[in-house]
């Protein structure tokens, strides 16, 4: 006999707790819903239901993936960032909700009625960028990255987000084709040592792209050549607001000084470490 929702959801569970998977029971209803294609409520509302063979060997697939350790957004193809969904692929870094930390500094910073230039730096899947411009009708902005795969991600998400007429996409690494100045310079960098990259958990490491990861020795090589170059792009009252590692904030302080500019703002993610440094010139 078949088996039901619920019973399906159960067995799904306990199969990616078995290999270690925190977030099995989520990860196994999520799963199960896309290859059903229904919501939450439907689940809920019927737990009897029994889906036909085909739907049963697509949610099979899934968590075959799931259970080695692919993360469930690039199983599906999508992930959740402030409210909107994004397309993610192997080729950019999967949207984490420390991120949206960034987006709460910003956004009231960015005028609602004043048109402000935006440049986002290592764009990947545009999750920064084209949230802001979403929020933002008045804004225009600039992503930049050195993947050709990421550049086409961003403007993917760029067009299913409405904003892609407000949006320029440009090959890095960068500031090197980048023109003009901007309001707001932000960037969510490659912060991780070179030497812990290899100490990832699988989700990450197997599925997250390196380019996107590796901040060098130290972890710092990218915010060098961000502040480097900021000054040069920034308006007068312009600001840099960058994502940061945990225990970076004087580092990444550091160097920003060493170019010119000072400690405006920081902000803290959910379990309370600081996340987003927001710099202007001295």
């Amino acid at each position: 006999m078949a088996e039901a929702i619920a019973g399906l959801l159960k067995a799904a569970a306990a199969e990616l707790q078995s290999v270690g998977i925190a977030t099995a029971s989520l990860d196994a209803r999520l799963l199960l819903q896309a290859a059903l294609n229904i919501g939450h409520a439907d689940i809920i509302a019927n737990p009897d239901h029994v889906p036909n063979p085909f739907q049963v060997q697509a949610f099979i697939n899934s968590l075959a993936r799931r259970m080695a350790h692919e993360p469930v957004s690039k199983i599906l193809g999508e992930r959740e960032f402030y409210g909107r969904s994004f397309i993610v692929t192997p080729d950019v870094l999967d949207p984490r909700a420390d991120t949206e930390c960034l987006i709460d500094v910003a956004l009231p910073l960015i005028s609602h009625i004043a048109p402000t230039r935006l440049l986002d730096l290592g764009s990947g899947s545009g999750a920064i960028i084209n949230t802001l411009l979403a929020e933002r009708s008045c804004s225009n902005g600039v992503a930049v990255d050195l993947s050709l795969e990421a550049r086409h991600v961003t403007q993917r998400n760029a067009v299913a987000l409405g904003v892609a007429n407000r949006l320029q996409v440009i090959a890095g690494p960068w500031f090197h084709l980048v023109t003009g100045k901007f309001d707001f310079i932000l960037s969510n960098p490659p912060y991780i040592r070179s030497v812990d990259v290899l100490g990832l958990a699988r989700d990450v490491y197997d599925y997250d792209p390196h380019l996107a990861l590796d901040g060098g020795d130290d972890g710092l090589t990218c915010y060098r050549d961000i502040a480097a170059g900021a000054l040069a792009h920034l308006t007068e009252k312009g600001q840099v607001i960058v994502e940061i590692g945990l225990g970076q904030a004087g580092d990444v302080t550091e160097v920003f000084a060493a170019q010119g500019f000072r400690l405006s703002q920081t902000a803290r993610d959910l379990a309370g470490h600081i996340r987003v440094l927001s710099f202007i010139p001295n």
